[in-house]
């Protein structure tokens, strides 16, 4: 079997890629200008912007040709990752990596490939701007230079979605805060109407003409702080709705179906996600569950026959300090020996293939490894050669406010 390429960088590629945090089903709006923009520049029927993780290419917006989630290992844009440079195909028939590819053989029967990676500052390529056709053909030098600048400017939009989720989070933050300043100053501001009330009871006795004068400015100038104080905890909507920044389990569950029942299907695979009813709509963070969970399910799709089974587990278990986000991500596949769950523990796994001839690269494990005690969390690992694997994830999850 032909060894399928990895960058030199390649743990440090994953790594960003996870530290973007990106839902790879919501940018399609985002970046449709650009693709059609390449296609145009190219005089190409297809354009497609596409990014890749440890196990899948996922094509986040399209010109031409509707596309699903696609293995990695079936890419062409594999190659492009690999350096600074475009690369380009003629001709895909005429190429011993791809001419018995399904996209070769088959609908749409492509012939031309050119992809510009899209390179980061930290100099880690994310994936790739193509442009592909139906005929063999070569791009001039102007051509390319045009490209190069629109896969510039996916890389501007993505860091800039980066900046302005970090900023929508740290508004949240904010408004927490001015919320829980509201209620601060509930107390001792309804404190001091009660007390100068007590005072202008007792004053209208001793008739103290200026002192109630001065106290009833009291009493207004209190009460229009604590209207100010209740306008400020009511401007919300009263009923709790999900930040950006948070799923609950029915939101997560829809995510994972959305991005990986089209894998599943495709190698006739079962795949089912099962959430706990009790706490189903409670909020917790999102950070890194996308890149944690999915890498899971890829990996499980990769060691699970066709008429295999796998089955996602989600339940939040709710405590007194934190809840415990608790993911089960179960398979019917060839299974880990004793030795191989202690070599990914300890970081010092290497890949094999998959059931389906899949080339294995080795990072997708590490990189959840890596991701889960970032945020103090724990993985746990129960299989038996032969008799299909279970991984465990417990992350703690601050109680929503």
């Amino acid at each position: 079997m032909q060894q399928q390429p990895i960058p030199h960088n390649e743990m440090e590629r994953v790594l960003e890629l996870s530290d973007y945090d990106l839902d790879y089903t919501s940018f399609q709006d985002s970046f449709k200008d650009l693709a059609k923009l390449a296609a145009k520049v190219a005089g190409t029927e297809i354009s497609l912007v596409n990014l890749i993780d440890s196990f899948t290419q996922w094509s986040i917006t399209n010109h031409g040709l509707e596309t699903e989630p696609t293995p990695r290992e079936e890419t062409v844009c594999q190659y492009t990752i690999l350096g600074d440079d475009p690369f380009e195909v003629q001709d895909l028939a005429a190429d011993d990596r791809f001419k018995d590819k399904g996209y070769v053989t088959d609908e749409p029967k492509l012939r031309y490939y050119f992809g510009v990676p899209l390179r980061t500052e930290d100099g880690n390529n994310l994936g790739a701007l193509c442009v592909l056709d139906k005929d063999a053909r070569a791009l001039p030098p102007e051509k390319v230079e045009l490209l190069k600048i629109i896969a510039n400017e996916i890389v501007n939009r993505l860091r800039a979605h980066k900046i302005i989720s970090g900023l929508k989070s740290k508004l949240q933050e904010a408004n927490e805060t001015k919320k829980k300043v509201a209620h601060d100053i509930r107390g001792p501001l309804g404190g001091i109407i009660g007390l100068a009330q007590v005072i202008s009871d007792q004053g209208h006795e001793n008739e103290l003409d200026e002192v109630l004068e001065f106290i009833n400015l009291i009493q207004r100038s209190g009460r229009s702080l604590l209207e100010l104080a209740d306008e400020i905890l009511t401007v919300d909507n009263p009923r709790r709705e999900l930040k950006s920044d948070e799923f609950n389990l029915l939101v997560l569950k829809e995510k994972l179906e959305q991005l990986y029942t089209p894998q599943a299907r495709t190698k006739g695979i079962g795949f089912t996600i099962n959430t706990s009813i009790d706490s189903a709509n409670i909020p917790f963070s999102r950070n890194k569950l996308l890149q944690i969970i999915g890498n899971l399910i890829s990996n499980a799709m990769k060691f699970t026959p066709p008429h295999g089974k796998i089955s996602v587990d989600l339940s939040l278990k709710q405590g007194t300090t934190e809840n415990i986000l608790q993911v089960n991500v179960s398979d019917t596949g060839v299974g880990l020996s004793r030795e191989a769950i202690e070599k990914i523990l300890s970081g010092t796994a290497r890949s094999t293939d998959g059931t389906g001839g899949e080339q294995g690269y080795g990072f997708g494990l590490a990189l959840v490894k890596h991701l889960v005690e970032s945020l103090k969390g724990s993985m746990n690992i129960y299989s038996e050669a032969g008799n299909g694997a279970s991984f465990e994830i417990l992350l703690p999850q601050a109680h929503a406010k």
